[in-house]
């Protein structure tokens, strides 16, 4: 089989084309041929080995695949490693089956990142109908979905954040009630303007540097703060304990991996999502579709910031 080897940490340049071996499922293992590929910055950083967990070289990147199993089901699965190719392998914990009406661009959509925006609402900032709730990266794959989801779980003003009129133009038509320029020199200001001049209940931040910094800033009372990821590769100040006692506002990090062994943490939830696309009241956004050979590409665009909603290899091509 084809499949995207690194062999070397470093940037997109690291994502070479390989030919490997046919895979051989173990017990509890499904095989899946896989017609597309999630692509999500977390492999941008795993490419580097600045991810949350270590890795080990050589290695196939990647995290989530769709495809078809040997019975022919229709599938999106979670993947241990080895996702950028042609086949894959998933516990079957991990395969979820994918109904009519929903492709697999939008199946893939709504798991890693679809599973990370209902998590980071529900689980994580616990969101109660009326708050305001702050989605940075909107365009992105994560937060076009959450602006969407803070708005079905009874949000009472999504302000979204994107960095470009075209950006800020998709995410006002996924609901968001106010969006503002993620370019912002000042963060705090920008967020306070947008709320009506009144500190935000829920922040839902991916950036890191001073983006984290404004947002903790205008952060209400009893306010919540979800941290789950650093996507600008630039740490926030330091959080003083004293500073959140002061105002008594939470810091929540988010990690979808420690759901993996929660199935009633992954199953019900891609239900509803799926449910809910299907009925129209859910858009997963599917953005660019690159060939397996140019994985590289893909990672450019994440890394540039220039991606909106879910990127896509076709192993196919």
């Amino acid at each position: 089989m084809r499949a995207i080897q690194i062999e070397e940490f470093g940037g997109p340049e690291v994502l070479q084309l390989a030919e490997m071996p046919d895979l051989q499922p173990q017990p509890g293992q499904t095989l899946i041929q896989v017609s597309r590929v999630g692509v999500n910055y977390a492999d941008t950083h795993q490419a580097e080995n600045s991810y949350l967990s270590p890795t080990t070289l050589p290695m196939i990147p990647g995290a989530e695949v769709a495809g078809t199993t040997p019975d022919g089901r229709r599938v999106v699965a979670f993947v241990d490693g080895g996702a950028y190719a042609e086949q894959a392998v998933a516990w079957d914990p991990l395969l979820f089956d994918v109904p009519d009406g929903v492709d697999d661009g939008q199946a893939l959509a709504l798991l890693l990142q679809g599973l990370t925006a209902w998590h980071i609402l529900r689980t994580s900032a616990r969101i109660e109908p009326g708050e305001s709730v702050v989605v940075h990266a909107a365009a992105g794959g994560v937060g076009s979905l959450a602006v969407q989801l803070a708005k079905e779980f009874g949000a009472g003003r999504v302000i979204g954040a994107a960095s470009t009129a075209d950006k800020r133009e998709l995410v006002a038509g996924l609901g968001a009630d106010v969006v503002i320029d993620s370019t912002a020199p000042d963060m705090k200001e920008a967020l306070l303007e947008a709320n009506g001049g009144e500190k935000v209940d829920v922040v839902l931040e991916m950036v890191g540097g001073p983006t984290f910094d404004g947002s903790l800033a205008a952060l209400a009372p009893f306010g919540r703060l979800v941290t789950y990821g650093t996507a600008s590769r630039e740490l926030p100040t330091a959080v003083e304990p004293r500073k959140l006692v002061h105002g008594t506002k939470a810091v929540v990090g988010f990690w979808l991996a420690h759901c993996f062994t929660r199935k009633d943490m992954l199953h019900p939830q891609m239900r509803q999502m799926f449910d809910l696309t299907v009925a129209g009241r859910l858009r997963p956004i599917v953005g660019a579709t690159y060939p397996l050979a140019d994985a590289r590409l893909a990672h450019e665009a994440l890394r540039s910031r220039g991606s909106v909603g879910k990127l896509l290899l076709d192993p196919t091509a």
